[in-house]
């Protein structure tokens, strides 16, 4: 069996990434350092504008799937955590390794007197109950075919193929660990091990928690209360209930608002490198034009990229996508080659027999984040440069998953959109196995070169050296630079405004994995 352990795949992750402590001088200031020692006590009530889309209702406000903010570290626990470096940690586990070198099959010790809000202590039995539900439920936890309890604390999971990157399966967001009970009642009750405890919940607003005196970090939280209020799309509103003593602190500003309160004593910004970027969907459903690579070819060549990261990101805090999900700071990230080419894009819809350009259908975005709009617009306003045109129109965050998604079955007719959405940084298996036939933002790519991927991404998961890996997850890019089945076009840097008074509070590429056990007042 391999050596693995937590620095073993640090080095196999993302060790090395590029990660800001803080942001340039020039733009943004630098908070300095923060005296006074540590102290409990106090309410944290923040604005957070990129919050959980999914809808949700009295009767499952309180699930980790549909709570109105999406940094489920709050009121739950992972098995792992991914640091703000994009490296796994253990939190729940006390450890988390394969049982041989097919690494699909993986025990997972959990730590003894890890307690839930209601007194009881976790066991392999809740380990094993909440992933029979996620399993079911979310995409990256799909690969588990069985979760046994093999003692008190430990859990086996056996896998559909070998994972070398598994341990992040455990930290996703969509993984916490929940009392063990029925998968149609699991989670409802909002009971989690995390350092803070629901007492109240305004569905698809607010979020109300107080401290568990029996978290398992001890002496942790620092915080009596944190209050989180979601403001999705409405940044102006956030920010003005900062000035006003609302909030705290605003989550997920943007570049612009970040350097406007750079300026005043009385606000920190935190930042993180590379947090997030947009998905541009091409649907391949019958008809669609995007089944013809070409079109696809096209309209990669004929965005401005460079254009997006001056007008949405100050220039600064963005940058150039590569069409796949990975992140610029990424150790896999490959460069797209060729830049923007109005006269190859020209040329690729002439040999798709559009010759006087093309006409596609509307391209549909929501306000996930403040700069969306002004992002499309610069999508929408280059590629008719190339003679590539279409409507873009804003569509409202609340059912926006359901109208871009359609129907995994072609065959009744309700497709997926042409549409965006935003996705966030992480390892790379997790990032380029977006790309696969049955995922919604691949467009459901098929072909030849869709199976030649998939073959190299079984390769890469049973591949425990970390370079050899790096090297396939090289040759999987290339392939989406050649097929196009998403566009990545830019992504951005994630930052936060807080008030002086707020200590402790760094941010993270990843905004679920936000951690505030050790965030205090002044």
């Amino acid at each position: 069996m391999p050596a693995f352990n937590r620095r073993t795949f640090m080095k196999t992750g993302l060790a090395g990434s590029a990660f800001l402590a803080s942001l340039d001088v020039a733009l943004l200031g630098s908070a300095g350092a923060q005296d006074g020692a540590p102290k409990k006590g106090g309410t944290l009530s923040y604005a957070q504008l990129s919050a959980n889309r999914r809808s949700a209702d009295a009767t499952n406000a309180r699930h980790p799937y549909f709570i109105v903010d999406a940094n489920t570290r709050l009121q739950w626990n992972c098995l792992t955590w991914v640091d703000e470096k994009l490296g796994w940690q253990l939190e729940a586990a006390s450890k988390v390794e394969p049982t041989d070198d097919k690494l699909n099959v993986w025990d997972v010790t959990l730590r003894e007197g890890v307690l839930f809000h209601n007194g009881r202590e976790m066991t392999s039995e809740d380990v094993a109950s909440s992933f029979a539900y996620h399993r079911l439920n979310a995409p990256f936890a799909r690969q588990i075919v069985k979760i046994e309890p093999v003692s008190k604390y430990v859990t086996r999971f056996t896998l559909e193929g070998g994972n070398a990157e598994f341990p992040y399966i455990l930290a996703e967001y969509n993984s916490v660990i929940m009392p063990a009970a029925d998968a149609k009642t699991i989670g409802m009750d909002g009971i989690g091990s995390g350092p803070f405890r629901i007492v109240a919940t305004d569905p698809n607003r607010s979020v109300i928690m107080e401290r568990f005196d029996g978290y398992w970090r001890k002496g942790l939280p620092l915080l009596d209360r944190v209050e989180v209020h979601n403001r999705e799309g409405q940044q102006e509103s956030a920010l003005n209930g900062l000035r006003s003593g609302q909030f705290d602190a605003v989550l997920n500003i943007d570049a612009r608002a970040a350097a406007q309160f750079a300026s005043d004593a009385a606000y920190d910004i935190e930042t993180a490198k590379g947090g997030y970027s947009f998905v541009i969907q091409l649907p391949k459903h019958p008809g669609s034009p995007f089944l013809d690579k070409r079109v696809r070819q096209a309209f990669a060549y004929a965005i401005d990229r460079d254009a997006i990261v001056r007008i949405a990101y100050g220039g600064k805090y963005g940058w150039v996508g590569n069409d796949s999900h990975l992140m610029v700071t990424d150790p896999a990230y490959v460069v797209r080659q060729g830049g923007r080419d109005i006269a190859r894009a020209r040329k690729l819809l002439a040999e798709a027999g559009y010759p006087n350009g093309i006409t596609l259908p509307t391209l549909y975005w929501s306000p996930q984040l403040p700069e969306a709009g002004r992002y499309f617009q610069v999508v929408q306003q280059s590629a008719k440069e190339a003679g590539i045109v279409f409507a873009i129109e804003e569509r409202p965050n609340d059912g926006y998953i359901q109208f871009r998604t359609g129907d995994n079955d072609l065959s009744k007719g309700n497709f997926h959109k042409f549409a965006m959405t935003a996705v966030g940084s992480r390892n790379p298996g997790i990032s380029l196995f977006r790309m696969r036939d049955a995922f919604v933002e691949s467009g459901h790519w098929r072909g030849p070169e869709h199976d030649q991927y998939i073959a190299l991404y079984r390769q890469a998961m049973v591949t425990p050296d970390a370079g050899k890996r790096k090297a396939i997850y090289a040759e999987m890019q290339k392939i989406l630079h050649e097929e196009v089945p998403a566009i990545l076009p830019a992504g951005g840097d994630t930052f936060l405004v807080k008030r002086k008074n707020i200590r402790n509070m760094p941010y993270h590429p990843q905004i679920w994995s936000i951690r505030f056990d050790e965030v205090w007042k002044a």
